[in-house]
């Protein structure tokens, strides 16, 4: 089906005045948008955790009556990290430096950042710019062709630079998430932000 981006656009807009039950979705999905924006100046916490209640309601009734639906999107999801990481594309790997250079910047220009985190950041980041830089050099001197992704599997420096990469980058991310937890439960029960940590 070759549509174009405004019939894209007319089918969904029919679709939405086509019967009760879909009109019906729209002004409850308009009318929870409008609640919540009402209630970013009231700051009400019923509000919240009534709009919590609805979006994690909404996925536990997606589990449970679409259950070979989730299974089969968590296996494709898992197969491709999975296949990423056995199999990685230097075409990803060139997303992600541009990932972590946007990291940097924000670890740069942040106020809200600890030392602490600020220092984990710069290390994270500068080895996985100096595995970057290696992986350019390498493919470079060794006339690489970076598109080519069965090259990369015939060089094992760059193959094992790409990799280790992926795994550090792996490892911030899951320290990064700890971190942020830690934050916030020491936040919500001290009721004090941590300066050094």
């Amino acid at each position: 089906m070759n549509l174009s981006l405004l019939e894209k656009f007319g089918i969904i807009f029919k679709y939405i005045f086509s019967s009760f039950l879909s009109i019906e979705m729209f002004i409850l999905s308009l009318l929870l948008f409008i609640i919540l924006i009402i209630n970013l100046k009231r700051d009400n916490e019923l509000v919240q955790m009534i709009a919590i209640g609805i979006y994690v309601g909404f996925i536990i009734g997606i589990l449970i009556s679409y259950s070979t639906y989730v299974k089969t999107c968590v296996n494709s999801f898992v197969k491709a990290i999975m296949n990423y990481i056995c199999f990685p594309s230097t075409i990803v790997y060139f997303f992600i430096i541009i990932f972590v250079t946007g990291m940097i910047l924000y670890t740069l220009f942040s106020k809200q950042l600890t030392i602490f985190k600020k220092i984990i950041n710069y290390a994270f980041f500068s080895i996985l710019y100096f595995f970057f830089m290696s992986f350019v050099a390498l493919a470079a001197y060794d006339s690489v062709d970076l598109v080519e992704v069965s090259v990369l599997y015939q060089n094992e420096t760059i193959l094992s630079l790409v990799q280790i990469s992926n795994l550090i980058l792996l490892i911030w991310l899951i320290f990064t998430g700890f971190y942020h937890l830690f934050k916030f439960f020491k936040r919500r029960y001290d009721g004090d932000e941590i300066e050094i940590i």
